[in-house]
């Protein structure tokens, strides 16, 4: 059978079906009518959870900037609205970003407050605290899980767990992400091996040294520099 034959005989078998459809839609008309209603319903219902969603996301984003700026706001007189020491800015950024990673769990911004809860357990010396964030954010399916396993590679390798951080690290070499690049991901594998594998770790940083990035470039050299002479 030649494609004419088949193109027409496809054409014919739509007309015949479209038909029946009318003709059923004919026979059947209060059937018709009621089922168009519940399409109708269910197409309103669609757009009341899209515009709802749209409005969760809102409110999501403008709880993520208010505790941005809590974090942000300068240590001083807080009668120009700021805090009078670090401790005080410190607890009042925690609070805003637990509060938001609990009513938003599971979005993105969630995953940003908890990084952030990360970043602030690190800084107090926290690293159990800044583990277990760090966890949260690199185990969900958010842009920002590449960025956590950067974080918690350095915080397991500050306790010692080498192998862990490790396996992160060259985890990151293979999935790149616009936050991590592999570049970036194998210069801190790199400073990971230098201490026992320094070979390895010139291996990695050797074909970053003439990388067009400046800063790829200059992290690579300054590494490099630091190994131990072959």
């Amino acid at each position: 059978m030649d494609r004419l034959t088949r193109k027409e005989l496809k054409t014919d078998r739509f007309q015949v079906e479209t038909r029946h459809l009318l003709d059923y839609l004919e026979e059947h008309r209060p059937q018709a009518i009621r089922y168009g209603i519940i399409v109708a319903v269910v197409l309103v219902a669609g757009l009341g959870i899209f515009f709802f969603n749209r409005h969760q996301k809102s409110a999501r984003q403008q709880a993520l900037g208010s505790a941005l700026r809590v974090y942000q706001v300068p240590i001083g007189s807080s009668e120009l609205g700021g805090y009078p020491n670090q401790a005080e800015r410190d607890k009042a950024a925690l609070k805003a970003f637990s509060d938001l990673a609990a009513r938003y769990s599971g979005s993105e911004e969630a995953a940003v407050a908890q990084y952030y809860l990360g970043s602030l357990a690190a800084e107090q010396g926290r690293l159990a605290d800044a583990e277990k964030a760090f966890r949260v954010v690199a185990d969900s399916n958010t842009a920002y899980a590449s960025l956590a396993k950067l974080a918690l590679a350095e915080i397991l390798a500050g306790q010692g767990k080498l192998p862990e951080a490790e396996k992160l690290l060259r985890s990151l070499i293979e999935n790149p992400t616009l936050f991590v690049s592999k570049e970036q991901a194998a210069i801190e594998l790199a400073r990971l091996l230098a201490p026992t594998k320094p070979a390895e770790a010139r291996k990695l940083l050797e074909p970053l040294r003439t990388d067009k990035r400046g800063t790829i470039s200059r992290a690579a050299l300054t590494n490099l520099q630091s190994l131990p002479a072959q």
